[in-house]
């Protein structure tokens, strides 16, 4: 229809509005949330104004876009600060990524810190997320620390990296908690130690390690590993690797056999991070931290209802 111009009539009292307007402001509601989504699911802010124009033949600003996204702050710290307190998460995984931001006129790297975890209903749910400076020591502390006063008790085991802060905060928050370290890490860890070439048979005797279902037949074959590849002077390094890492990566085999797959690593958590990775590279640089938080927890949100009530096919074991 194009442009229509409408003439307003105003009383004194200000109480009289045409009733036209109710029955199209929800159109108007449903147009605003449908240009957030559009932002959230990692549609430039460029492009959302190019889409209005088409739809509508009017456009809007980038930056009327970006004062929309506003609107989503108090129901994502809503969500970001729920209670934890309902469920007991016996697996939690913990891991950073890292976004640029503009501050103070100069564009810094900031960590995002993710965790998610399985909880006693065997889905997998994601705990929270904070955005930092740096990934430290102090740094995991205080986000575990806030985690806890959301409620959040302490595991059977936190699954991650090796990342010498976030090993040093498990152990200090999570008193009696074991620490299992990512095999997939750890594996491309020794890996890394071992010539390009000509170790085939070494890999395969490494990868035998990690598929064992008992604590027992993994420290097994990994004296079978040793003593059949000790003496080899291009091993030395790898094996250290190995040695030092080893009893940290097997934590997992204490735990049922059903859950085997799904704890021993931090694959699930990390194609979560490539997902907030695709949407926010849109962006590239964050305009401050508060948009960061606001876009990474809407995407959060937006996985987290959709992976809502699914159970893991979590087998006999």
């Amino acid at each position: 229809m194009g442009k229509i111009t409408l003439r307003v009539p105003r009383t004194r009292n200000g109480d009289f509005s045409p009733s036209i307007f109710e029955k199209y402001a929800r159109c108007d509601q449903a147009f605003v949330l449908s240009m957030l989504e559009m932002v959230v699911n990692g549609v430039s802010t460029r492009k959302v104004t190019n889409i209005v124009k088409e739809l509508c033949g009017e456009g809007v600003s980038k930056s009327f876009v970006s004062s929309l996204t506003e609107k989503l702050d108090p129901i994502v710290n809503t969500w970001a600060n729920r209670p934890l307190n309902t469920k007991y998460y016996p697996y939690i995984f913990a891991d950073a990524m890292y976004i640029k931001v503009r501050e103070h006129n100069r564009v810094v790297s900031k960590a995002v810190y993710i965790t998610t975890a399985i909880n006693e209903n065997n889905c997998r749910e994601i705990l929270g997320l904070k955005v930092d400076h740096a990934e430290d020591y102090e740094a995991w502390k205080g986000f575990f620390q806030y985690l806890k006063s959301r409620g959040l008790q302490s595991p059977k085991l936190v699954i991650s990296d090796a990342h010498k802060g976030l090993k040093k905060a498990i152990a200090k928050e999570f008193v009696g908690t074991a620490w299992q370290r990512c095999t997939v890490h750890f594996k491309r860890n020794i890996f890394q130690q071992m010539p390009k070439k000509g170790m085939e048979e070494q890999k395969l005797g490494l990868k035998r390690i990690f598929e064992a279902v008992e604590v027992d037949d993994a420290r097994k074959f990994k004296d079978e590993f040793m003593n059949r590849f000790s003496d080899n002077p291009k091993l030395v390094k790898a094996i250290e690797v190995l040695e030092e890492g080893f009893e940290d990566a097997i934590q997992y085999l204490n735990e049922k056999s059903k859950y085997h797959q799904y704890i021993h690593t931090t694959n699930s958590l990390e194609r979560l991070n490539q997902e907030v990775r695709r949407r926010e590279r849109v962006i590239r640089i964050f305009p401050n931290t508060q948009s960061a938080f606001r876009l990474i927890g809407a995407v959060l949100m937006d996985i987290a209802e959709a992976q809502e009530g699914k159970v893991l096919p979590i087998g006999k074991g």
